[in-house]
């Protein structure tokens, strides 16, 4: 029985194991697949409107997006991890990853929805 119990948690360390590189993997594409799809589109409205709002602008909405959800990727990855193999050095690491990447999170959410009002507002004082 205790042979079984052994290859079972050998099979989920694998598992587990697998899927952390899987989510972090995911978390890069997200990263890679913004910079790119963020730096098309705002070429494409700076070619659509120029003058309404400075690329960068709209660069860092679309970018940021993509951002948060490469960090949640990552967060889900050292949780992961951390089921895998929980000693007390690694939930020490993950409960200060997750407190740094919830700070990231939370001010580039934050930056993101200001960013967004005062485009909204741009827009309307160029439309009156």
């Amino acid at each position: 029985m205790n042979e079984m119990i052994e290859q079972f948690r050998a099979g989920l360390d694998l598992w587990g194991e697998l899927i952390e590189v899987l989510l972090n993997a995911i978390s890069l594409f997200c990263i890679v697949a913004g910079v790119v799809i963020a730096l098309v589109r705002s070429i494409q409205e700076r070619l659509r409107s120029p003058g309404l709002h400075p690329m960068h602008t709209n660069f860092r909405m679309l970018f940021g997006g993509w951002l948060v959800v490469a960090l949640e990727f990552q967060l889900a990855a050292d949780i992961v991890g951390t089921i895998i193999s929980p000693t007390t050095q690694h939930l020490v690491e993950l409960g200060a990853i997750a407190l740094i990447r919830t700070f990231l999170n939370y001010f580039l959410n934050k930056e993101l929805l200001e960013e967004r009002e005062l485009s909204r507002s741009r827009m309307e004082k160029k439309l009156v």
